[in-house]
């Protein structure tokens, strides 16, 4: 008798159009539902309680070592980047240690320092959280989940205050992606796919030439200097597993408006592009764990991408497209002239990047 009981793929996991469906039509039926400002069923980057972020994330990549990261430095900017996108200072981590019977000692501790490394950076601190182990041969070497808190800063009040100068009718408290506007810019602060063909290469021992290295790092401070020096800033996200094409369809999904990019505007490194076609990957695809999406509003733009180029995490900058009332979802203007719809990926074409 034929089995046709659905089971949990790799594809579940991946971002995306699977992973989203798993989300919506399992976990949602059983939790959210509560009274805060940003709930779980906004399928925001974090949840917010008052005046209060609250994220936790899960790492699973493998290897656990890549070029230009490793799974500590990973698990800190996820949590980190996760809460600063909404508009939040993080300042609190928490964090769970799965590990796998057999891990070398010497490489826990290349993770740890790694990890107070990141944290470091961030200006941020693990304060709690736990350890266990688990039999050799099922996790690939650990699991690392860290929450952490963030909270309401004066960057976050200039920002709103800077909106509200174009857009009188903006009452959102937070960036969200729902607050995209017509006439809005899009801008990535950097070059794509870096974090997914890193990770590629050293799980199937790849080479690509010019050495292509893992773009992970936190941002909040980046990104509190944005809201801070600038404003105008009314979403962002990290574009990681499902890469831009997903980011871009959450923002157009959850905020109503259509987007509009352009291809020669699009910033990819020329070896990531070079691979991405000798492997038949679409790069807009692939996972990024060291860039951020921006919505900002017309007359901010150009300011907020100076900032960026003046940086090393934003050298790379570019404004690639602005929200339209034109049209729904996303498409992007070729260089041979026509438009392409760019729609939500089915996940990440490479598995365990995050």
């Amino acid at each position: 008798m034929k089995d046709t009981e659905e089971h949990i793929t790799m594809l579940h996991g991946a971002g995306g159009q699977v992973m989203h469906s798993l989300v919506e039509n399992y976990i949602l039926k059983y939790f959210g539902g509560a009274n805060v400002e940003v709930p779980l069923e906004a399928l925001d980057d974090a949840a917010v309680v008052g005046d209060v972020v609250f994220k936790s994330d899960t790492h699973a990549v493998k290897p656990i070592f890549f070029p230009g990261g490793d799974i500590g430095r990973l698990a800190v900017s996820g949590t980190v980047n996760d809460i600063a996108v909404i508009g939040a200072e993080p300042y609190a981590l928490a964090c769970g240690l799965v590990l796998e019977e057999g891990l070398s000692l010497v490489d826990f501790e290349r993770i740890l320092a790694s990890m107070n490394k990141t944290c470091s950076e961030a200006s941020v601190s693990i304060v709690t959280g736990d350890t266990k182990v688990v039999e050799k041969g099922v996790l690939g070497g650990c699991v690392i989940t860290i929450s952490g808190i963030g909270r309401r800063t004066t960057a976050t009040e200039k920002n709103l205050t800077v909106i509200k100068e174009f857009r009188n009718d903006f009452n959102a408290r937070w960036i969200l992606d729902s607050n995209l506007g017509v006439g809005d810019k899009i801008i990535v602060s950097g070059t794509l796919g870096d974090h997914g063909l890193a990770v590629l290469s050293a799980q199937e021992g790849l080479k690509f030439g010019s050495g292509i290295e893992s773009d992970v790092k936190p941002l909040n401070v980046l990104i509190r200097r944005l809201l801070d020096e600038i404003g105008g800033v009314v979403a962002m996200k990290d574009p990681t597993r499902g890469g831009l094409a997903d980011a871009l369809n959450e923002f157009s999904e959850k905020s109503g408006k259509g987007i509009l990019i352009q291809e020669d505007k699009v910033p990819i490194r020329k070896d990531v592009q070079t691979a991405c076609e000798m492997l038949g990957l679409d790069p807009l695809e692939v996972g990024n764990e060291g860039k951020i999406v921006l919505g900002v509003v017309e007359a901010k733009a150009e300011q907020v991408l100076e900032l960026l180029k003046g940086t090393s995490a934003g050298e790379n900058a570019e404004i690639i497209g602005q929200v339209t009332n034109e049209f729904k979802g996303v498409a992007m203007q070729t260089v041979v002239g026509g438009k392409k719809i760019i729609a939500r990926p089915i996940g990440d074409p490479i598995p365990r990047i995050c």
